[in-house]
């Protein structure tokens, strides 16, 4: 199983009809199957996501405040990519349930700095 605990991940491909972006980053605590992360940046003043693992899937449901003030929710199903270099990549398909539209964003760890 992945784990996503204490990763932090940059949006690499943005949905036109998505709305996170290159400033925005995501911070994962996972305990067993469970995942959660907090994000911000860009047009997303907060975010929170929680799911599931199930294998190499991911399904989450989202809550954001965007720069608009406005609250916009939905589910995700992502797809868990172990890179070569151990980096994590994550595929999102998500669907809007505040908004019409859904999509895919991808997110991933940055390269490390030495």
């Amino acid at each position: 199983m992945v784990n996503l605990d204490g990763r932090i991940m940059h949006v690499s491909a943005t949905d036109e009809l998505g709305v996170v972006g290159s400033g925005t980053e995501l911070r994962f605590v996972q305990s067993g199957r469970r995942v959660v992360a907090k994000y911000a940046g860009g047009t997303i003043r907060r975010g929170c996501l929680i799911g599931h693992l199930h294998g190499a899937k991911l399904d989450w449901s989202y809550l954001q405040r965007e720069a608009s003030g406005q609250l916009h929710w939905g589910r995700s199903v992502c797809d868990l990519v172990e890179q070569s270099d151990g980096r994590i990549r994550i595929v999102e398909h998500f669907q809007w349930h505040s908004r019409p539209g859904a999509g895919v964003n991808v997110f991933e760890e940055p390269l490390a700095r030495d």
